[in-house]
């Protein structure tokens, strides 16, 4: 089941999307988002947009399958990372999140767990300076999908803009959450597993990553601030609560 190529990755988004679709998972927004990225990636080697096309495919292959993997897992009842248990557990709990929130917890797991790690598997036998520029495109590509939905959000989530808003405020809950954060942090990861000389080392690694991640999930789900959780509840009570709606806003301009 695992992917090989980046267009059997789209394929496995596009079963994953249909389930959450049918099922109504609003954890599907995600995949919509990420099926976006996954398919400017190949848009972009097949333009020459990065230094090394090959190595870039192999990068993201190996980057969709942890997230594909991790949905396979829970789907089948088995544990998976802290940090990605975090976002299917927002997605099964009782109390409905945002769109938006549902979208920081895929790309918190994905990015601050997932892709230093798979950094530093396509780089194994070779330097993972190499992959520098590379790694930050697909970091910041990944980011940026966020402002390019954020108008088709807008249709199923009017009052999205407050989120928006405070988004850029000071708050210590998303002050760890900006770009240049996310892109050191995934890189330290990349970094530290690729140094780790044995398996129980990377593995012990993977672990403290994780829990620091997951951290950052419950903040990003259980918001702490009062006047904070008072803006998502009015954010949520204009919101279409329908997360097959949610999913084909976030397709809407992507197939």
């Amino acid at each position: 089941m695992q992917a090989t190529t980046i267009d059997e990755v789209l394929a496995q988004l596009d079963e994953v999307i249909e389930y959450c679709v049918t099922h109504r998972r609003p954890h599907g927004a995600f995949a919509a988002l990420y099926r976006r990225v996954t398919a400017a990636v190949k848009d972009g080697i097949a333009e020459g947009r990065f230094e090394d096309g090959a190595r870039m495919e192999r990068l993201d292959v190996i980057f969709a399958n942890r997230y594909l993997n991790a949905w396979r897992e829970r789907q089948a009842g088995r544990p998976t990372t802290a940090a990605w248990a975090a976002a299917f557990e927002a997605d099964a709990a009782d109390e409905r999140r945002l769109v938006l929130q549902h979208l920081l917890l895929g790309i918190n797991a994905h990015i601050n767990l997932d892709l230093g790690i798979a950094a530093a598997e396509t780089s194994a036998g070779a330097d993972l300076g190499a992959l520098r520029r590379d790694f930050n495109a697909i970091n910041e590509l990944l980011l940026s999908m966020l402002d390019e939905v954020q108008e088709a959000i807008g249709r199923v989530s009017p009052l999205t803009g407050l989120i928006d808003w405070w988004l850029k405020d000071s708050d210590e809950i998303f002050a760890g959450f900006s770009l240049k954060a996310v892109r050191e942090l995934a890189w330290r990861t990349a970094g530290r597993v690729f140094a780790a000389t044995e398996e129980v080392e990377r593995q012990s690694l993977i672990r403290d990553v994780d829990r620091q991640v997951a951290s950052l999930a419950d903040a990003l789900a259980n918001p702490r601030r009062r006047w904070f959780r008072g803006l998502v509840r009015l954010v949520r009570w204009f919101e279409n609560a329908d997360p097959a709606e949610q999913i084909r806003a976030v397709m809407a301009s992507s197939i």
